[in-house]
């Protein structure tokens, strides 16, 4: 299942892992980790944040994928499912026949 993982970083824990280059690296493992289809970053209410798209084959995965971001930056994070143009055209016609 496509997910969209949001994270935004607390300002101070923010400022220290940029200054002391762990954010570069941090960011480096997740995204090897989770491969992603597609990650954005941009400020977001004044905080550093991102989101980053990928597929979770099994639940299990969840630990794994938002761990790394609270352990190593504190960061608040969001898990959703998401869906891209393809997957509503397909879902679509069968909403409708219920």
């Amino acid at each position: 299942m496509r997910m969209m993982l949001k994270f935004t970083l607390p300002i101070e824990r923010g400022n220290q892992v940029a200054s002391d280059g762990s954010l570069g690296s941090t960011m480096e493992s997740i995204l090897s980790q989770l491969k992603p289809e597609a990650a954005y970053f941009a400020p977001l209410d004044g905080k550093r944040a991102g989101m980053i798209f990928f597929d979770i084959a099994d639940p299990s995965q969840i630990p794994v994928s938002v761990e790394p971001l609270f352990l190593n930056l504190n960061a608040s994070v969001e898990l959703v499912p998401v869906m891209n143009a393809d997957d509503l055209r397909k879902g679509l016609p069968k909403a409708s026949q219920k």
